[in-house]
C-alpha cells in the first residue's frame, strides 16, 4: 500500500537548465497523493517553491493594519521560572483610521505586578516590542500597505532594529535574517548546506473553508540543534497562495544569547485585504546582562464592516 507521503525529487525537465539555474529546489520534498496527482497534471512544483521563498502576502497582511480601523484585544503575561505570573496586561484597543491618519483609543485596561515602571514605562522588552509593534502612539499619516523590494528597516531607534529581526523571521521565514550575532546563515532554510538538514512535506488540506497547500519543513533527526527553524507550516490557499495561517517554533543557544519561541498567525479578510485575525506568542529569551524572559501573549483583531 502506498504510503501517505511520497517522495519526489523536485528536479527541472531539463537538467543542464537544473545545472545553471541555482533557484531550481533539488532537495526532496515529501508529497501526499493529492499533490502528486497535481504535479502529474502539470502543477509547477518548481513555482510554488520559489513563492515561497520570495512571499510578500504575509508581510503585506500586517501592513495593512496601518491604513485600516480595527479592534484588538491584548493579553500579555511575563512568567517567572516557576511557571506563576510575575505581571501582566489586558486591554482592549481601537485604531481608528481617518483621513490618511490613524490613532488609537484605549477601551480597557488592567495589570498586575511591575508590568509599568513609575514613569508608566514598560518594565519588559518583549512588552515594549509589542508595543511598538500594535500600539499607536500619538498620530501616524501617511503611511500606506505597498510592499516592494522586501522588509526595509525605516529608523535606526533600537525598537525598529529589534522589529526589523522580528520581521525579518517572521516575514521571510527561509532567507538570512542580519544583524543577530552568531546565528549566521543558519536561518536561511533553503540554501543547500542549511536545507540538507530539513525534512520538507507538501501536502492539500482544508483550512477554514479554503483548500489549501501546506508547505512543512522540520529539521531531520540528528539535526536539531544545528537548526534555527524547528517546525515551520504554511497554508497556502491556492486560489492565490495568499498565506492564510502559518505556525513557528524557533530556539537558538550561542554563547552571549539563546531563546525558544514559538509563534501561531491566523488570517482573515477585511476590506479586500488579507490581515491577521489572532497572533499567538509564546517565548523564553535571554541575552547576556539581560534578565530572562517568559512571555506569552495573544492578540485578537476584528475588524470594522
Amino acid at each position: 500500500m502506498r504510503s501517505v507521503f511520497t517522495l519526489i525529487l523536485i528536479v527541472c525537465s531539463a537538467a543542464s537548465f537544473a545545472q545553471k539555474d541555482t533557484s531550481i529546489f533539488k532537495l526532496p520534498v515529501k508529497m501526499d497523493d493529492v499533490v502528486v496527482k497535481a504535479v502529474r497534471k502539470g502543477w509547477d512544483v518548481q513555482g510554488f517553491i520559489k513563492r515561497v521563498k520570495t512571499d510578500t502576502t504575509f508581510y503585506k497582511a500586517f501592513r495593512s493594519l496601518h491604513v485600516l480601523t480595527w479592534n484588538a484585544t491584548n493579553d500579555i503575561r511575563v512568567y517567572n521560572n516557576k511557571g506563576g505570573i510575575d505581571a501582566s496586561l489586558y486591554s482592549k484597543t481601537k485604531q481608528i483610521r481617518a483621513n490618511g491618519c490613524r490613532t488609537m483609543q484605549v477601551l480597557e485596561e488592567k495589570t498586575t505586578g511591575d508590568f509599568y515602571n513609575r514613569k508608566r514605562q514598560y518594565n519588559y522588552y518583549t512588552a515594549e516590542l509589542y508595543a511598538y509593534l500594535f500600539f499607536t502612539q500619538g498620530r501616524k499619516c501617511g503611511e500606506d500597505d505597498y510592499v516592494t523590494g522586501g522588509i526595509h528597516k525605516v529608523g535606526n531607534s533600537k525598537n525598529e532594529s529589534n522589529s526589523y529581526k522580528l520581521k525579518q523571521l517572521m516575514f521571510n521565514p527561509g532567507s538570512k535574517v542580519t544583524g543577530i550575532p552568531l546565528m549566521g546563515d543558519k536561518s536561511a532554510i533553503f540554501e543547500p548546506d542549511v536545507a540538507k538538514m530539513y525534512e520538507f512535506k507538501l501536502s492539500s488540506q482544508e483550512y477554514g473553508g479554503e483548500d489549501c497547500y501546506v508547505f512543512r519543513a522540520v529539521p531531520k533527526k540528528g539535526y536539531e540543534k544545528d537548526v534555527v527553524y524547528d517546525d515551520l507550516t504554511t497554508w497556502f490557499r491556492k486560489s492565490d497562495y495568499s498565506i492564510v495561517a502559518r505556525d513557528y517554533s524557533l530556539s537558538y543557544r550561542a554563547g552571549v544569547y539563546d531563546f525558544i519561541v514559538r509563534m501561531k498567525v491566523r488570517m482573515t479578510h477585511a476590506h479586500g485585504k488579507m490581515v491577521p485575525s489572532y497572533i499567538e506568542y509564546d517565548g523564553n529569551w535571554h541575552v547576556f546582562t539581560k534578565k530572562r524572559e517568559r512571555v506569552k501573549f495573544t492578540t485578537s483583531l476584528t475588524y470594522t464592516p
